[in-house]
């Protein structure tokens, strides 16, 4: 069987690989960080981390999407700086330590991975080919699933020879090269909207055309 991607299909699958694999050497190890170095850290500190991350993500997300649906520029713009924010988010925790810290943080990451998931999802139900929507859906959580799982499993180990901070530095690395993947189809989607625009003046102007000669 042979897959064939569009190019903007391709490149956000591509980003979101690279993104949330970063994230994936996190996931091992956030809950043995608060334990560890967070003062006044406890199983309680990391419950209400997630449970922020999570709930701000969910009361945004459907805003957000309202604000996507207006157009592919607003979308991208979204996708885009959502991901920049949530890829710094790791560097907060290298000088975090307090839980107040902790629990700012996971509010910024669950607003920003709000804005980008909405910008994201828009994007890519708008370009993806037509009947091979749940092939090309399927191809994105394969993705977002051996990545981070793969990572999971690495950033378990590095923990064993390097310290909380190079963990969190790579996640940024990572996402940041996830983030300006996008810049490759930048031009592709903007361009398209574009398309859409002329096409649009052009059928208005034809009907204005059309009105004025049966006016004369």
């Amino acid at each position: 069987m042979k897959l064939k991607l569009n190019k903007i299909i391709k490149y956000l699958v591509l980003s979101d690989l690279i993104f949330y694999t970063g994230w994936g050497l996190i996931s091992p190890i956030f809950a043995i960080f608060i334990l560890d170095l967070i003062v006044g850290g406890n199983a309680f500190v990391v419950g209400l981390a997630a449970g922020i991350n999570l709930i701000t993500r969910s009361i945004l997300r459907i805003p957000f999407g309202m604000y996507a649906d207006k157009g592919q520029k607003i979308s991208y713009h979204l996708m885009f700086y959502g991901l920049f924010i949530s890829a710094l988010v790791p560097i907060g925790y290298i000088y975090s330590s307090a839980p107040w810290h902790i629990y700012i943080l996971q509010a910024v990451l669950g607003a920003s991975l709000a804005m980008s998931s909405s910008g994201w999802t828009c994007l890519y139900s708008r370009h993806m080919d037509k009947g091979k929507e749940s092939t090309e859906w399927g191809i994105d959580a394969v993705a977002v699933g051996i990545g981070p799982g793969i990572a999971g499993i690495l950033g378990g180990a590095a923990l064993l020879y390097f310290s909380f901070d190079k963990v969190f530095i790579g996640t940024t690395i990572l996402g940041l090269i996830g983030v300006f993947t996008l810049l490759v189809v930048k031009k592709d989607i903007l361009k398209k909207k574009h398309l859409l625009s002329t096409f649009v003046l052009r059928r208005a102007f034809r009907k204005y055309m059309n009105h004025s000669h049966r006016v004369n």
